[in-house]
């Protein structure tokens, strides 16, 4: 695989050469030898394409299909609980991909919810439906905030990481995805070189950050979401009937003035975050779609009495409200396979 990077490499540098010393010759050369050499380059990707990239990751089409489509059919089937996520998401990414809509800079979106309401779960969504590899592909980018950034005093080297990965991940590609998972564990500050890249058209050397992808994922805000969402339910409002503009200014806010790596950030002060996603907690109902969805991979349809009795020794309710599971479906998957397992021990 190297020698055929090696090979596809030394004909680009090959049709670059070409041209420049076409272009050395006269006037007339000049014209000729760019139409020369942008034939060259054009053939050279167009071989690469169909070569190359058919057996390696490359920044094309088919390595990034960007299905849109297959997101919102995975959001569909597999997140429960989060209509305001359904909406919101789908729209904001169908405007980021859609080539008629000429942004100038990056999209860039902060999660916010309680443990078990589904941001890992849907970051890895938007990987899996953006990316044919998902989120093993080199052009998505993860970091965790007790792994990654986790020392107060270290917060300069943090930034100087996050300024070369950045680049350096827009350079190899401009579709690149970027996922800084754990926010509310790092260190104020960690963020700071971030809020100038990703600001309008502030990338180094002209690169065109426009279209990457920007998430972070945080337990910030997790409370008041739930305070909120407690005081409209009891007020008589549905739940499906909620609306993003419930909580939008309440995690803003929060995510600015708690502690944690969003606190203080420029990246807020700057209005350079374009949606605050708010994941409700989820009631029992929820985690019990959760619940059966897990049996169903197993290809397992248990009774509902014995879901309910599962549900009883797992659920633990929030202490303030009394609604909502204080760790959602987090602990489900492994709760489901313990007891498939059990249940062929014993035949």
């Amino acid at each position: 695989m190297r020698y055929a990077q090696v090979f596809y490499i030394s004909i680009y540098l090959l049709a670059v050469s070409f041209k420049d010393v076409l272009c050395i010759v006269d006037p007339v050369s000049l014209s000729i030898g760019a139409g020369v050499g942008l034939g060259a380059l054009y053939g050279f990707n167009f071989m690469k394409d169909q070569t190359y990239c058919r057996v390696t990751e490359c920044c094309n089409e088919r390595s990034i299909p960007g299905n849109i489509g297959n997101l919102r059919d995975m959001l569909q089937k597999r997140l429960y609980g989060q209509h305001i996520v359904k909406q919101q998401l789908i729209s904001a990414l169908e405007a980021h991909f859609n080539p008629r809509i000429s942004s100038r800079k990056p999209l860039v979106m902060s999660f916010h919810g309680t443990p078990g309401t589904g941001k890992n779960f849907v970051a890895e969504m938007i990987a899996e439906a953006l990316y044919e590899k998902g989120t093993k592909s080199r052009f998505v980018h993860k970091y965790m905030g007790r792994l990654d950034f986790s020392v107060e005093k270290n917060v300069h080297i943090y930034n100087q990481r996050i300024y070369r990965d950045v680049v350096e991940g827009i350079t190899e590609c401009p579709r690149s995805l970027f996922i800084f998972d754990e926010v509310d564990k790092m260190p104020p500050g960690v963020f700071e070189s971030l809020a100038s890249l990703v600001d309008y058209n502030a990338l180094p050397n002209k690169l065109d950050g426009s279209k990457a992808i920007f998430i972070f994922l945080s337990n910030l805000a997790g409370v008041q979401i739930s305070d909120q969402l407690a005081k409209m339910l009891k007020n008589g409002e549905l739940r499906e009937n909620i609306k993003l503009s419930a909580f939008e200014q309440i995690l803003e806010k929060a995510s600015y003035n708690l502690d944690g790596g969003l606190k203080k950030a420029g990246l807020i002060e700057q209005h350079v975050i374009d949606h605050y996603i708010p994941f409700l907690p989820l009631e029992k109902k929820h985690v019990y779609q959760c619940t059966s969805a897990e049996f169903m991979k197993w290809e397992r349809y248990p009774h509902k009495q014995v879901i309910e009795a599962m549900l009883q020794e797992v659920i633990t309710y929030d202490r303030a409200h009394g609604l909502f599971s204080t760790s959602g479906c987090k602990t489900i998957e492994k709760k489901v396979a313990t007891e498939v397992w059990i249940e062929k021990q014993s035949v």
